[in-house]
C-alpha cells in the first residue's frame, strides 16, 4: 500500500459523494434598483389633481341640471349651479369618482391593498390625535384675532340656511379631509420627499393645501396662514407617524371643533345672521 492510498476521506464527506460548498449570498451591490417608495409617480398625482378639477367641472353642471328639472324648473341653470347644497353634492360624487381612481392607482402600482400602499397605519392611540385636533382649532382661532380676517368671506355663502350649513358641516367633517388627506398626505408628500427631501415636501404640501382653499377665504392672506399652518401641522404629523390616518384624526377634529362652535353661536344654526356681527 502506497502512503497516497492511506489518505482518508474527511468524516463529514463519504467516498463516492461530491462535495457541496456552502451557500454564500451575493454581497449587496449599490447598482441593485431599490423599490420606489412610492411606488407611484409625480405624473399619477398630476392625474388625480386634473381628474379632481375636470370632475367637479362636469359634474356640477349635470347635478345642477337634473336638479333644476327635479326641484327649480323656474330657475336659471346658472343659479342653480350656484347652490350651496349643489355644490356640496357635487363635490360628494367628484370624489368619489377620484377615491376610486386613488384605489386603481395604489393597486396598479404598488400590487397591494390601497390602505397598506397608501400608508393608512391607523394609530393605537388615536385618541390623543383626536384631542390634538381640537387643540390646533383653539389654538388657531386664538391667532387669528392678531390677523386680518375679513367679515365676509366667500364660503359664508354656504351659510344661508340651516340645511345649507348642516351639508357643509357634515362634509367638512367627512369627505372633505378623507380625500384632502389622501391626496396631499398620502400621494402628494411622499413623492416630494423623494425629490426634494423632507423640509421643502413639508412646506410645499403645506403651502399646496393652503391655496387650494384661498379662493373659499377670498384670498385674504390672513385665514391663508392660519390653513397653512394647518397643513404645516397635518403634513409635519404624517412625516413623523408614517400614518395617513393619523392626520385624518387631526384634520376631522380640527374641522369638527369649528363646526360645533359655529352650532353653538348660532343657536343650532337657526341664526345664521351672527356669522357677519
Amino acid at each position: 500500500m502506497t502512503p497516497e492510498s492511506d489518505l482518508s476521506l474527511p468524516p463529514t464527506q463519504t467516498e463516492g459523494t461530491p462535495s457541496v460548498a456552502p451557500e454564500i449570498p451575493p454581497p449587496f451591490s449599490p447598482e441593485t434598483p431599490k423599490p420606489k417608495d412610492p411606488p407611484w409617480s409625480g405624473w399619477d398625482v398630476f392625474q388625480i389633481a386634473v381628474l379632481t378639477f375636470v370632475s367637479v367641472l362636469v359634474l356640477l353642471p349635470l347635478l345642477a341640471f337634473a336638479t333644476k328639472r327635479l326641484l327649480y324648473p323656474g330657475v336659471p341653470l346658472i343659479e342653480v349651479v350656484a347652490y350651496p347644497i349643489v355644490t356640496v353634492f357635487g363635490q360628494v360624487l367628484s370624489y368619489l369618482l377620484v377615491l376610486a381612481f386613488m384605489v386603481s392607482i395604489v393597486k396598479r402600482s404598488a400590487g397591494q391593498s390601497f390602505w397598506t400602499g397608501i400608508r393608512w397605519n391607523w394609530p393605537h392611540n388615536w385618541s390623543s390625535y383626536l384631542l390634538g385636533g381640537v387643540a390646533l382649532s383653539f389654538g388657531l382661532q386664538a391667532i387669528a384675532h392678531f390677523l386680518p380676517i375679513p367679515k365676509d368671506l366667500p364660503m359664508d355663502r354656504f351659510f344661508r340656511t340651516p340645511g345649507e350649513a348642516w351639508a357643509l358641516s357634515l362634509f367638512g367633517i367627512t369627505f372633505a379631509p378623507l380625500l384632502e388627506e389622501l391626496f396631499f398626505r398620502g400621494f402628494l408628500y411622499p413623492v416630494l420627499v423623494r425629490w426634494l427631501g423632507d423640509v421643502v415636501a413639508v412646506v410645499l404640501t403645506a403651502a399646496s393645501f393652503s391655496l387650494i382653499h384661498a379662493p373659499q377665504l377670498g384670498r385674504a392672506w390672513g385665514p391663508v396662514l392660519i390653513i397653512f399652518m394647518v397643513g404645516l401641522a397635518l403634513t409635519i404629523t404624517r412625516k413623523i407617524t408614517n400614518s395617513v390616518a393619523a392626520g385624518l384624526i387631526i384634520h376631522m377634529a380640527y374641522n369638527g371643533t369649528l363646526s360645533v362652535l359655529l352650532f353653538v353661536g348660532t343657536g343650532g344654526f337657526r341664526h345664521l345672521e351672527r356669522l357677519n356681527q
